[in-house]
């Protein structure tokens, strides 16, 4: 029998579940605008897609799907956007059997100073920072969109709400064909999408301890003051890049204002790192912007939120286990913390499993299709990385190709956390050891 408190078990069936509930309502003929009955892998593709709160779509969410189709896949990425920890704490409350919190939370790759009595505390701050950011920002939206753009309140509303919980939630899914592209010029619309974006994208750990401790840096976890170091060189990095590398570029930033450019390469700088959606044509973007996407996507944002990605914590302990080897330091360290060897292994072991498993796609999709490798290998990372973004080749690939994305957009929901969770559970020890010998490196 299948433990489902053992949440390497669990985490992956009640992942795969909600995907299948979701497949079947979609599958529905009342799920699409003109009522008949939509392909099954069309069906699993947008129901993988919205569970792993990722946003990749075969079909346009606002034309292809009815009204009850779009709410079947609000409440899909809202169901997935509880993330991985908060749907095995909301579990263990709704079974009675509860949760032994502090070794659950022990069990993540990037360990935080999580000083929480029960797991109530976990899944009330999930739900209390969920309605509040949501409804803030579906606030703002839908009274823009009634006042400045004429539309309906109820109309308004619905686009406000979808918006809002597919921001907060990092799903990057639209209610128009065009993403956001037609609020390119509209701080208002694009500004609480973006705050949205990297509050969640922090991961619900850090908006534990920036609750407790405030502006305290000095009291702040490791994991805490990597997290918010980290998200805000790469937002740095993102913007800096994204607007000089497409200032001139006519199909993007080229025939905008400064302040437009300014606030679109702002916007960019921040979905790629787990959003998904768009302001700009993303298939328009030259060379060595998409470079700069692969290395934010493959990232991403912080552990045990909605981010996708191997996680900042993961990239940091790579970079400062480098520098250690650069420098010849005993140790890798940062903030004047040592980081543990098991930390180091977890991390690198997560980096390379998924190098592994988005070139394996990439290639397999290179063998079966003529796209160019740039546009594959870019929408293999962003399904991998949950992100959403495309170069607009999603819709054209064959059966085998979307079927590799729906596994890339699953392992890199689940798998990655899963492993995780595994290597941080602990080693298993032998009763002997082999003589050391050392190859040559390098």
């Amino acid at each position: 029998m299948i433990d489902l408190r053992n949440p390497i078990r669990f985490i992956p069936l009640l992942f795969l579940g909600a995907i299948v509930i979701g497949t079947i309502l979609l599958w529905l003929p009342i799920a699409t605008a003109d009522g008949t009955q939509t392909s099954f892998l069309t069906a699993l593709f947008t129901s993988t897609s919205a569970i792993a709160v990722t946003g990749l779509i075969v079909e346009d969410t606002a034309t292809y799907w009815s009204f009850f189709g779009q709410i079947v896949i609000l409440a899909l990425f809202q169901i997935g956007g509880f993330g991985i920890m908060t749907a095995a704490t909301l579990f263990g409350l709704l079974a009675g059997r509860g949760f032994d919190l502090r070794s659950r939370m022990a069990t993540r790759v990037e360990r935080s100073r999580l000083d929480l009595g029960d797991a109530k505390s976990v899944l009330f701050l999930v739900l209390g920072i969920t309605l509040i950011v949501e409804i803030i920002v579906a606030a703002i939206l839908s009274v823009r969109l009634a006042l400045a753009y004429d539309y309906s309140w109820g109309s308004a509303i619905w686009h406000g709400v979808f918006h809002a919980v597919s921001a907060f939630n990092n799903a990057g899914f639209s209610s128009y064909s065009d993403s956001v592209m037609g609020f390119q010029t509209d701080w208002i619309m694009l500004g609480p999408i973006m705050i949205a974006v990297i509050i969640t994208a922090l991961g619900f750990p850090v908006m534990q301890d920036l609750r407790h401790n405030g502006t305290k840096w000095k009291r702040y976890a490791l994991h805490t003051k990597i997290t918010l170091a980290g998200t805000a060189i790469l937002l740095g990095f993102g913007f800096f890049s994204i607007l000089m590398m497409e200032w001139t570029n006519p199909d993007t930033l080229g025939p905008m204002s400064f302040l437009d450019k300014v606030l679109n390469a702002m916007f960019h700088s921040v979905m790629p790192r787990t959003a998904g959606f768009n302001s700009l044509d993303v298939g328009a973007f030259r060379e060595q912007t998409l470079l700069v996407n692969y290395g934010l996507m493959f990232i991403g944002g912080g552990s045990a939120g909605t981010a996708g990605g191997i996680k900042i914590t993961t990239a940091a302990v790579l970079i400062l286990i480098v520098i250690s080897e650069i420098f010849r330091h005993d140790n890798a360290s940062i903030f004047q913390r040592r980081l543990g060897e098991d930390v180091q292994r977890q991390a690198l072991s997560v980096a390379v499993l998924a190098v592994i498993i988005i070139l394996t796609a990439a290639t397999f999709i290179a063998s079966t299709s003529d796209f160019a490798m740039r546009d594959i290998l870019f929408e293999c990372i962003s399904a991998f990385s949950t992100v959403g973004l495309s170069t607009g080749i999603t819709g054209d690939l064959d059966a085998g190709g979307q079927l590799s994305i729906i596994i890339l957009m699953f392992v890199g929901r689940v798998g990655t956390i899963t492993v995780a969770t595994a290597l941080a559970l602990g080693t298993s020890k032998r009763d002997y050891r082999y003589p050391e010998e050392n190859p040559i490196v390098g």
